[in-house]
């Protein structure tokens, strides 16, 4: 496979999954921004965090507004991360790959593009915003289900793959990194009302509320959180999960192209650290930093993988 088109199709799945990613930090801001307290704006100001997009919105908006955001991440065409530009850009890169995906995969990632952006400039009231978010997871998770059920089990796969997890544990990282380093240091004695309701936003954030539900039936207690999305390999989003699907896909690579290159060890190398880790010792040494280590790990990988497999030439 030629290099431009492994890139091509990376960042096709791993743009579905931050438009899924986006829809979903927003309705959990939108949620806790709702909640009758005085910190609304603050929501608002983690989400931006989360999406790694804080910077680029204080260069556009001299004010924190939950419309301002919320346009930021939906709409925004200069926001490379915003629902439209992701649906753009990743449109645009299996459009350039029509040969090397399925007519399902192009017909739900294109009407999913067409049906957001012809609707994109209308102003739309609080009220309007679910029924938004929930019609961005359904539309990505189609196109997810077209790329599961339509595919080759080759090269094309792999790549999709490889784009998809390695976005989605960036952003499970992200997401509890910066929501737990907000919460934890003023509410260490979890179990008020607001506080549940900001440790369920976590779990909600990442699809996990009713599961983590299902393994620890207690309430909410940040080192459970925390356990169960990093390092339970049954939570889909977890960290461990999410690399465990990362080096299938490079397994499936090396048998594929029968060469390992270097990227394959540091991958194998991130879940098992993850697979063997304690979280008595991560909160220990510090539950940020190894966040913040992981986070700079997986961005390290993706860039080895794409000087591995020549994704600029």
């Amino acid at each position: 496979m030629l290099g431009r088109t492994a890139n091509d199709l990376f960042w096709m799945a791993r743009y579905m999954e931050r438009a899924e990613n986006m829809a979903r930090l927003l309705e959990v801001g939108h949620r806790l921004s709702l909640l009758p307290h005085e910190h609304g704006l603050q929501e608002w100001r983690s989400t931006l965090q989360s999406a790694g997009c804080e910077a680029g919105y204080r260069a556009r908006h001299a004010e924190l507004a939950a419309r301002h955001v919320t346009d930021y991440l939906l709409v925004d065409r200069d926001n490379p991360s915003s629902v439209h530009s992701c649906l753009a850009t990743a449109r645009r890169n299996a459009r350039a790959q029509r040969t090397a995906i399925t007519r399902e995969m192009w017909e739900s990632l294109n009407g999913a593009w067409i049906d957001f952006s012809a609707n994109a400039e209308r102003r739309r009231s609080d009220d309007e915003l679910p029924a938004l978010f929930d019609w961005i997871r359904e539309r990505t998770a189609q196109f997810r289900g077209a790329l599961l059920n339509t595919i080759l089990r080759n090269d094309s796969f792999y790549f999709a793959q490889l784009g998809t997890f390695l976005e989605r544990a960036d952003n499970t990282a992200r997401i509890l990194d910066v929501r737990y380093y907000i919460l934890l240091p003023q509410n260490e004695l979890v179990g008020g009302g607001l506080d549940g309701a900001q440790w369920a936003a976590i779990l909600r954030a990442v699809s996990a509320h009713r599961s983590f539900r299902w393994v620890y039936r207690d309430a909410f207690k940040p080192w459970h959180i925390a356990d169960f999305l990093i390092l339970n390999p049954q939570m889909p989003r977890s960290l461990r999960s999410c690399y465990g699907e990362v080096v299938a896909a490079l397994d499936g690579l090396a048998a594929t192209y029968g060469e390992r290159p270097a990227c394959h060890a540091k991958a194998v190398d991130t879940l098992s650290r993850v697979a063997t880790a304690d979280m008595q010792e991560i909160f220990r040494t510090g539950l940020h930093e190894f966040l913040g280590a992981f986070i700079d790990a997986t961005n390290g990988l993706a860039s080895d993988i794409a000087s591995a497999y020549h994704f600029d030439d």
